[in-house]
């Protein structure tokens, strides 16, 4: 009789653990299938079925299956081959893994070849190495921290307005959108087709430069829009007519926008004396992250702008429009779900680890 696979239960951390490993593009393609044989197993799907939806053999099923149901995830690893053990001298093993952090003379990082000619060892191991430590010299992350006196009181304020949105109000994550390019590719790219991918020339011509007003409301992801040619105060002000003419009047509406002057401008602050319904919220300096409209705006970026070409102003703003026009029809919400507390405990991290 054929033997019964074992019953795979993942505990929460396991099924995490294997939902990364399936999803994350430095896996190998064997880690992804066993994670994926595991997910499934532990989702009730038999052995043939799942060696029907990986279009594997029933016996890869039934190996990886049986052996995580001995040692989890350690069954999933290649277990050693025989053969001639390779020993690593100490001081080899030292520099591959403390000198990581102490680029060479004039270079700003480690390559897996510098290091392995610098240790003495093939590039193979310095990879194994720097993979098992979790150590990713080529990678890097951009940020800036608040210098803001003010930063605190203006974080949980914003904070707050998402995590508990006032009654009876709009919440509108409002900025400017400038100096976006109409520009035109010199030569038609080739479409995505099988066997290559799209094509585009990396020369241009510039027809001129747009700015975008957006107002994105929180509570339910429409936008409100204007173009216009410059983007100073006098635009401003009516993008905020046009936010007057556009909303409830009898409903309050909260302006979260950042520390751009156009937005402090004296005629602004007097029309906003004149209109006690608006009111303006600011980011703390350098934390536009904090305003769901730079979200949107990326998504703007890499749906029509970056990749279009467009043989004048005209062309970009028709199809922004249009993109804005057609999004508003069925809109996407941007929900902050990050706790304060959580957040303010990384920024003080990181100023700890500056300050040493």
């Amino acid at each position: 009789m054929p033997r019964t696979p074992p019953l795979i239960e993942l505990t929460e951390f396991q099924r995490g653990q294997l939902q990364r490993l399936a999803r994350a593009h430095s896996s190998s393609r064997q880690e992804v299938l066993r994670a994926q044989i595991i997910l499934l197993a532990a989702d009730g799907h038999p052995n043939d079925e799942i060696a029907s939806i990986l279009e594997v053999n029933e016996n890869t099923v039934s190996k990886w299956r049986c052996r995580f149901g001995r040692q989890g995830m350690a069954g999933l690893v290649d277990e050693k081959r025989s053969g001639r053990p390779v020993h690593l001298l100490a001081a080899a093993l030292n520099k591959v893994l403390t000198q990581v952090t102490q680029p060479p003379k004039h270079r700003n990082r480690w390559s897996v070849r510098s290091m392995a000619r610098h240790a003495g060892i093939s590039k193979s191991w310095v990879q194994q190495l720097w993979n098992q430590n979790d150590l990713k010299p080529h990678l890097t992350r951009t940020f800036k921290l608040s210098k803001d006196p003010q930063f605190e009181s203006k974080f949980w304020d914003i904070i707050g307005l998402y995590l508990s949105p006032p009654q009876k109000a709009l919440i509108l994550c409002c900025d400017e959108k400038s100096q976006c390019q109409a520009l035109e590719r010199t030569q038609p790219g080739l479409p995505l087709g099988v066997g290559h991918i799209r094509t585009r020339t990396h020369d241009y011509i510039r027809h001129g430069t747009l700015t975008l007003f957006a107002a994105l409301s929180y509570l339910d992801g429409k936008i409100i829009s204007q173009t216009a040619a410059r983007h100073t105060h006098r635009e401003w002000l009516k993008f905020l007519a046009k936010l007057d003419d556009e909303t409830p009047a009898d409903l309050d509406v909260h302006l979260i926008v950042d520390n751009y002057s156009t937005h402090k401008h004296p005629r602004v602050r007097n029309w906003l004396a004149k209109h006690p319904r608006f009111h303006v919220h600011f980011t703390p300096t350098s934390s536009s992250w904090m305003n769901l409209v730079e979200r949107f705006f990326r998504d703007l970026s890499e749906d029509v702008v970056r990749d279009g070409s467009f043989s004048s102003v005209k062309e970009l703003t028709e199809a922004v429009l249009g993109y804005l026009a057609e999004r508003n029809l069925n809109p996407v919400r941007y929900q902050w779900r990050a706790q304060g507390a959580e957040i303010l405990a990384k920024i003080q991290k990181i100023r700890e680890i500056q300050g040493k």
